[in-house]
């Protein structure tokens, strides 16, 4: 009887489950192999994401250094492609391209390096002064009891850092290259890699295609085309734009007379086109207050700048440079930034928002919508107008007082019955009388 047990214990436990009135206990058998053969799957899949989590880690920043370089070949290729279809073979016009940007920015560096890093050094020793300023006259107007000290502190502006980082940009750019010689690496690092993903992207992707199945290879090229066509549009058209706005900022500025016209120039100008919904106003923000300091009716001047600017950008720069738009709601976007600051620090925020539209993009392409029903589909008054195309719109032809409840909203626009069940619609897409 023993070794009947034990071989009964070597093929499997068994338990018993007894139901609530007492009946009959329900055999349950929990073979030995198959359990071990669970517990040891779990364990090696938690290896593997552990290992996974390690080598993320470790690879994080290099990965970065890659994701840049693959976002810098897809900004080249409209010129790359250009070249190649005037008889140029794909890696010179690679080269030509790739070193056009290159000479480009040591070009801004060679004749505005000096004054921009020397007035950066300025602005960096100021900021202590300015928040204390700030501060001061917050607690006078508002009869607060700020401490400045504490703010400071809690920025991590204490005097030895802020003097420490001004030397450093003090010393121009030998100075800024001996601090920053691991960016560097970092940059040429990014241009190698950006010129073999464009010098060599045909043959990339037919080998990465190489491994898939041919139905697997069609969502291969959508997604190709999806990230290439938005993501690189995106990128290179706010790189545009943003080269546009920091130029006419930066003589705006000077012009003015605003402290640190040229770092403020170029800080109104990328914070603006890459920071959604509020970049605007951080760039005008942040110089105005330190001109607020100097001269205050400068900041009347800085902000019919800023407002005339941005009329022109909208209407003459934005619709012949933003060919391709990224379809986000303000709030992911603005939400993609923080995201992208976080995992990829300052850079981030640049790739951010054309990362999040592509996912965005592929979802809604592969993903499954369903019909809305009518207290979801109903549009309440004070929405913006819908678009041509908005999936999102709801429907234009009801529209119902906004209430905090979407059954009561929906009931008074007679497209729901107070019983909760939809109203039948008539021929003409209207809803139908009930007493006909």
């Amino acid at each position: 009887m023993a070794q009947d047990g034990q071989g009964e214990d070597r093929e499997g436990l068994v338990a018993r489950l007894v139901g609530r009135g007492g009946s009959d206990a329900v055999p349950v058998r929990l073979e030995g192999r198959a359990f071990r053969r669970t517990v040891l799957t779990a364990l090696l899949i938690f290896l593997a994401f552990s290992i996974a989590v390690w080598l993320f880690g470790q690879l994080s920043h290099f990965l970065l250094v890659l994701l840049l370089a693959w976002l810098l070949s897809i900004a080249m290729e409209p010129g790359v492609a250009w070249l190649s279809n005037h008889g140029w073979r794909r890696g010179a016009a690679t080269g030509v391209v790739l070193a056009g940007i290159v000479l480009a920015a040591l070009a801004f560096l060679a004749l505005f390096g000096g004054v921009f890093f020397t007035q950066l050094a300025e602005l960096v020793q100021q900021v202590p002064a300015i928040i204390t300023d700030t501060v001061t006259w917050l607690n006078q107007r508002f009869n607060l009891e700020l401490d400045p000290n504490n703010i400071l502190e809690s920025l991590k502006l204490s005097p030895d850092q802020v003097t420490g980082i001004a030397t450093d940009l003090a010393g121009g750019l030998l100075g800024v290259f001996g601090l920053l010689f691991g960016t560097i690496f970092d940059a040429l690092t990014m241009l190698v890699f950006a010129f073999y993903f464009s010098a060599d992207g045909p043959r990339l992707r037919r080998a990465l295609g190489s491994w898939m199945p041919q139905d697997s290879q069609k969502v291969f090229v959508t997604v190709w085309d999806i990230t290439v066509t938005k993501t690189g549009g995106f990128v290179v058209s706010k790189v545009i734009l943003a080269t546009l706005s920091a130029f006419a900022h930066s003589i705006a500025f000077y012009v003015i007379g605003v402290p640190y016209w040229l770092p403020m120039g170029v800080f109104a100008g990328v914070v603006s086109q890459f920071i959604p919904t509020i970049g605007t106003y951080i760039g005008i923000l942040v110089p105005a207050t330190f001109a607020a300091f100097e001269q205050p009716i400068d900041v009347v001047w800085i902000v019919v700048f800023a407002t005339v600017y941005q009329q022109i950008e909208n209407y003459i720069f934005t619709p012949r440079v933003s060919r391709v738009t990224m379809d986000i709601h303000p709030a992911l976007a603005l939400a993609s930034v923080f995201v992208g600051v976080a995992m990829f620090g300052a850079i981030g925020a640049i790739i951010g928002i054309p990362l999040a539209a592509a996912v965005l993009t592929v979802m809604d392409t592969y993903g499954r919508r369903y019909e809305l029903i009518p207290e979801l589909a109903l549009r309440t008054k004070g929405e913006k107008p819908a678009k041509e195309g908005d999936v999102h719109a709801g429907d234009p032809s009801t529209v119902a007082p906004a209430s905090t409840s979407l059954t009561a909203a929906a009931v008074e626009a007679g497209v729901v019955d107070p019983d909760g069940s939809a109203v039948p619609i008539d021929e003409s897409g209207e809803p139908q009388d009930p007493r006909t």
